[in-house]
């Protein structure tokens, strides 16, 4: 038998290596199928309950609408400040047949002109149920500090009968399904309501946007 040249390694010491490489990559590569099939199962299983939710409770989202607005109260003073006391009247419709919401105390309702609070108060807590729809009827007070130009123009847009008023509402919402309460969210809705005056005594009219809404966990 002949030693192999000087610097030549045996050619079945090649072929072994290359065997085990081989063999490791395979075993890599079912690693891989392995754990792609199980997320695709996941999301199957997860479509599946997304689809039996809404096949099943028929989830649709409650509407909130702007009703009316009293004026109890609203002034300019000398000081370039405004004192409001306004009740807005709500109304909150839930369509759903098997769900339900808590609407929690940590709740704020403001109004404001031109990113300067008037008026604020809270929306009240209640359990509103299947299929219900339910008038709130909520006071709002405040006394807040404009400068010249912003208080000009308050009484410029009272005297055009075109105020731009901001409703801006946090409250806290538990939703219901049946019995089981899910966690609690943080729910925001923006509205902007034109009012062609501010009156103390008269009905002023309503001119609404569509709402916004955000939802924070």
């Amino acid at each position: 038998m002949h030693n192999p040249p000087y610097g030549k390694a045996p050619r079945y010491g090649g072929e072994y290596y290359y065997e085990e490489r081989r063999r490791g990559g395979n075993f890599c590569v079912r690693c891989i199928c392995c754990v792609y099939c199980f997320l695709f199962f996941m999301i199957l299983v997860a479509a599946a309950l997304v689809f039996y939710f809404y096949a099943y409770y028929d989830p649709k989202m409650p509407t909130y609408k702007f009703q009316s607005l009293d004026v109890k109260e609203f002034g300019y003073q000398p000081d370039f400040s405004v004192t409001a006391d306004l009740i807005i009247t709500m109304k909150a419709d839930n369509p759903n047949k098997m769900i339900g919401f808590i609407y929690g105390e940590d709740s704020s309702i403001n109004v404001t002109y031109s990113d300067s609070t008037i008026c604020s108060g809270k929306v009240p807590a209640f359990h509103q149920g299947h299929k219900n729809t339910t008038i709130m009827q909520i006071e709002l007070k405040g006394k807040s500090q404009f400068g010249s130009g912003l208080y000009e123009a308050l009484q410029d847009n009272e005297k055009h009968g075109r105020i731009p008023l901001k409703v801006m509402v946090k409250v806290p919402v538990q939703v219901v399904l049946r019995d089981i309460k899910l966690r609690q969210v943080n729910v925001f809705v923006n509205s902007t309501l034109i009012v062609n005056n501010l009156k103390p005594g008269q009905k002023p009219e309503i001119e609404d946007s569509k709402p916004t809404f955000k939802v924070k966990f």
